[in-house]
């Protein structure tokens, strides 16, 4: 949200982002229950013009510029070996933990994975499956194919149970700065309603 408000670009709503977590780093349950469950965040940030997608570990984070296709994010980290940006220290921090050699390819989800608290049995499923879902729908993704995506139970997009899917929303920006753009969101936590 203070990206939203901040910033006048995805990267620049990039840059609030990352100055924010590493000045204040990131927490707090992700519950209401008293179940203590934790994790750290990954975020799609687009303008009329690019997108980006964020991810976090503790106040280390990775981004990669999205320069075509279909890219999606499900609680686990994403971004592999293309980095087009990222936190200064994270990687001689990966090398004093033992975590990366120094030596071969980086590769930010092999890295930090393992430490990352959000390895919930489904996100592996969720994350191929809206992956599939986007790319079957590839170069023709309306509003309403984004809606259908969005309500898919049976991949574990639309989840229900202890961990809900508490809302969505699509986003319709047009390149041409004269239109206007069109967000919708759920009125409801399950996006099926």
């Amino acid at each position: 949200r203070l990206g939203l408000e901040r910033a006048d670009t995805a990267e620049k709503a990039l840059t609030v982002i990352v100055d924010l977590l590493e000045k204040y780093g990131q927490g707090g349950n992700c519950m209401e229950s008293h179940m203590a469950f934790t994790y750290h965040n990954s975020f799609l940030i687009a303008d009329r013009k690019e997108a980006w997608v964020l991810e976090t570990s503790g106040k280390y984070w990775a981004a990669e510029k999205v320069e075509g296709g279909v890219r999606n994010i499900s609680n686990q980290l994403s971004i592999t070996t293309k980095i087009d940006r990222e936190h200064p220290e994270m990687r001689a921090y990966a090398r004093s933990k033992g975590w990366w050699d120094g030596e071969k390819e980086f590769d930010f989800a092999a890295t930090y994975s393992y430490v990352n608290t959000a390895r919930m049995t489904t996100s592996r499923g969720r994350y191929c499956e809206g992956y599939k879902l986007l790319n079957k729908h590839k170069g023709s993704i309306t509003s309403e194919i984004m809606m259908e995506i969005l309500r898919d139970k049976e991949s574990g997009i639309n989840m229900e149970g202890g961990f809900m899917t508490t809302g969505s929303m699509v986003s319709v920006l047009p390149q041409q700065p004269h239109l206007p753009c069109i967000h919708f969101f759920t009125g409801t936590p399950d996006p099926a309603r």
